[in-house]
């Protein structure tokens, strides 16, 4: 298995690119501001071959370069039905802020997006990606699991030592803590790997993370 990644534009939203292996097909989840130049890096590294984007939701630091991504490749992008308005109009994400922060900037959907289901199995690149729907940061925000390797990437759902604004439009709090709920009964080992800021673990956050202790069930281990 391969996973690299990296921070992203101004906003550093974390950018990945998973493959079973070196020099084999990827997928690239959330291609934020200006990632094109840190993808081509990766993908030349690794010797891989781009066949579809993986979005965890539609927050504009996430999606920014997603049409040229998709684009250049003619491949397709995966969203949330929730949030597919922002590909085209991400300022709905940011409510009054949005003219101050994006004023002048025209974002179009991609040619071809497909929509995730919760619950469902995306079959790219030689991987499995269950799509959990995990609402609560926005209302299509959504996290990918690889079940196998243990692996759960959650967006802007779960961070290292904090969690997900909900004060924006689409947030709610009380959804926030539902979808922490279900997302930590995964096992302890269950590498987090977040929209921003370094990696962490199911476990060491249901332990430590002090933004957890109403919504942290009991522990569980294996699959």
């Amino acid at each position: 298995m391969l996973i690299a990644g990296f921070p992203a534009g101004s906003f550093q939203a974390n950018c990945y690119v998973v493959a079973p292996a070196a020099g084999e097909e990827c997928v690239v989840v959330d291609p934020g501001q200006n990632a094109e130049e840190g993808l081509d890096e990766l993908i030349r590294e690794h010797r891989l071959k781009p066949v579809a984007v993986v979005l965890t939701h539609g927050h504009i630091d996430h999606i920014w370069s997603v049409g040229p991504v998709c684009g250049a490749r003619e491949i397709p992008a995966w969203i949330h039905p929730d949030d597919r308005v922002l590909l085209s109009d991400p300022g709905r994400g940011f409510g009054s802020m949005s003219k101050q922060m994006f004023g002048g900037l025209e974002f179009s959907e991609p040619d071809d997006v497909r929509e995730l289901a919760d619950g469902a199995v995306l079959e790219l690149a030689g991987l499995e990606l269950v799509v959990d729907h995990r609402p609560g940061h926005t209302g299509g925000s959504v996290t990918f699991r690889l079940d196998r390797e243990q692996v759960l990437f959650t967006g802007d759902l779960l961070f290292r030592d904090s969690i997900g604004r909900t004060d924006l439009p689409g947030g709610d709090h009380t959804a926030m803590l539902s979808s922490l709920s279900k997302t930590l009964t995964l096992p302890d080992e269950t590498v987090v790997l977040p929209g921003h800021g370094p990696q962490t673990t199911i476990g060491r956050e249901r332990a430590s993370n002090p933004f957890l202790k109403d919504a942290a069930p009991g522990p569980t281990r294996g699959l």
